[in-house]
């Protein structure tokens, strides 16, 4: 069993794939071309921005918008506690301080209340100036924007959205990518849009922001490559990954969406009662890159996930460790006591085997396996 199913959606769209990777062989154009013109405009078109601008991955697409946004030391960034490494990483780079935020326990997203309360914070003390918030949309939900823009507008600050598990979810019909001032993806192997190495995008309705960050990522180019008027960066997608994307984003627009959608109520409807199931607020779409359950403790969790192990069934753990508590940030002296969820939810959560070729009888497999394990506890 496959925890991401790449290999069935290689084996599915294998002669598309084959022919669009030949086709870049045989133009032997393998930076820029026609197939990363052709990705940005596709990608931008679907999530409803203006401009796409691709680059060597996720975490690149973050630092560029920070360095186009001039963020450097003395600056607070508002980060969710309970993410990858990458999305403090980004901010730390650039010389400013990640404040990072608890989570709501439903949705895993940033807390709004406690956002505002830990602006709020950082004002009184004035040791640093609130200058962008990043939400995160993790596990393939959306954060909640409505309310973190309105948070944004009230004090003035920039909202960056990391799309990087997020791109296909939506609110009202509104696309993931689309958020805030800028936001970003990542096409990392296992997200919701994935290539076959590393891969980044931006994505903005701001024409002088994009024109910015198309020089940074090109060694901060003015006319041409040898016109630097900048210092910047040298973060492009290579052609053959474009040509990888294309082929994909068209099976994502035609059914992965949808099928994905359909393994979480099947799931769901299989594990209620049995163990914590994700929420989905209403009117929003979540392109799940991962399905993630609660247990009661992390005794139960462990033992779990080793009794899946020893029956094949992969499964995954994120996060075994807070932000807050990462080494990398251990000079920020970060207060426990607003940190509770993430902490919970760092014992507690397990993502188990989720894509668009799960097969109903892989899910009825799981969900029966999780229902004797707990139930027989």
């Amino acid at each position: 069993m496959e925890f991401r199913g790449l290999k069935a959606q290689y084996k599915k769209y294998k002669t598309e794939i084959d022919s669009a990777i030949q086709g870049v062989l045989d133009d032997a154009s393998f930076i820029g071309g026609k197939e990363i013109a052709l990705l940005e405009q596709r990608l931008a078109e679907y999530v409803g921005v203006k401009h796409c601008i691709t680059c060597a991955n996720g975490t690149d697409a973050m630092t560029l918008v920070l360095m186009a946004w001039g963020i450097k030391e003395g600056d607070a960034v508002f980060v969710p506690d309970f993410t990858f490494f990458a999305s403090g990483e980004v901010v730390s780079f650039q010389g400013a301080t990640p404040v990072f935020v608890d989570v709501d326990r439903d949705t895993f997203n940033i807390d709004t209340v406690q956002l505002e309360k830990a602006i709020i914070k950082v004002l009184s003390e004035g040791r640093l100036i609130p200058k962008v918030i990043i939400p995160v949309d993790l596990f393939g939900l959306p954060a909640n924007y409505p309310e973190i823009d309105r948070i944004a507008k009230k004090y003035n600050l920039r909202v960056l959205e990391d799309g990087a598990q997020g791109f296909g979810g939506s609110i009202n019909g509104k696309k993931a990518c689309s958020f805030g001032d800028a936001a970003t993806t990542s096409f990392f192997p296992a997200k919701p849009l994935g290539c076959y190495g590393d891969g980044g995008a931006v994505f903005t309705d701001n024409d002088a922001l994009a024109a910015l960050i198309r020089s940074y990522k090109v060694h901060g180019k003015g006319a041409n490559k040898y016109d630097n008027v900048r210092v910047g960066v040298n973060s492009r997608l290579d052609a053959i990954q474009a040509a990888i994307l294309n082929v994909k984003l068209t099976a994502f627009i035609n059914h992965e969406l949808d099928d994905v959608n359909q393994v979480y109520r099947l799931y769901t409807e299989r594990l209620k009662g049995v163990v914590e199931t994700p929420v989905i607020p209403k009117g929003y779409v979540s392109s799940f890159a991962q399905y993630t359950i609660k247990l009661k403790s992390k005794e139960e969790r462990d033992g779990l996930q080793a009794r899946l192990k020893a029956a094949g069934i992969p499964s995954m753990i994120y996060y075994t460790k807070p932000m807050h508590k990462q080494l990398a940030f251990k000079d920020l002296e970060a207060d426990e006591r607003s940190c509770k969820v993430t902490n919970e939810l760092c014992d507690i959560v397990l993502s188990l085997p989720m894509h668009p070729y799960l097969q109903e009888e892989e899910i009825n497999r799981v969900a029966q396996f999780i229902h004797d394990y707990v139930l027989g506890l």
